[in-house]
């Protein structure tokens, strides 16, 4: 690497690339578009890397990014054309008694397909919460949402996916 912007963005990418392919697939529910995602918000980020603030850190930049290209992506004409693969995987569930155990199952057929079938803006900050780990802070700083409204959709996808899980009945017994 030669330039300096160069060797931060290296780091970056290993630092931070395989949580952004895993978001992205999250918006985008297919593995390569999701790391097309990627790539572009690398682009973006070597491109205005001097332009940096450091008004929130570097995670959340990219994390905001990468959602901006995701959503980009979801308005455009070709995804609108395109048929999305089946993303679900089968695996075996777990048993978990815990609400947040039960959320961060994503591993779980039906728990994929309760998620999924929350509206965008409860997954999102369903996703970002359970399995980025991100605080209610960050979450509000990526989303460009204020904090207090994160935790009311917070609050709301809870109360939406108890019922879902239960009617489901994805863990063998009552949650």
């Amino acid at each position: 690497m030669d330039t300096p912007n160069e060797e931060i963005l290296e780091n970056i990418m290993i630092e931070h690339g395989s949580d952004l392919v895993r978001l992205a697939y999250h918006y985008v529910k297919d593995k390569e578009t999701a790391k097309d995602m990627v790539q572009n918000t690398f682009i973006k980020c070597y491109e205005n890397l001097d332009d940096f603030r450091y008004d929130s850190t570097i995670k959340t930049w990219l994390y905001r990014i990468t959602i901006n290209q995701c959503k980009d992506y979801l308005r455009s004409w070709h995804y609108r054309k395109v048929q999305l693969k089946n993303v679900l995987e089968s695996t075996i569930p777990t048993l978990s008694r815990t609400e947040d155990a039960v959320i961060k199952d994503l591993h779980s057929v039906e728990m994929k397909q309760v998620i999924f079938s929350l509206p965008k803006n409860y997954r999102e900050v369903i996703f970002l919460y359970y399995y980025k780990s991100l605080s209610i802070t960050e979450i509000a700083e990526v989303t460009e949402q204020k904090a207090n409204t994160v935790k009311t959709r917070l609050k709301r996808a809870r109360e939406k996916l108890k019922p879902l899980i239960e009617e489901a009945d994805i863990y063998g017994e009552r949650v």
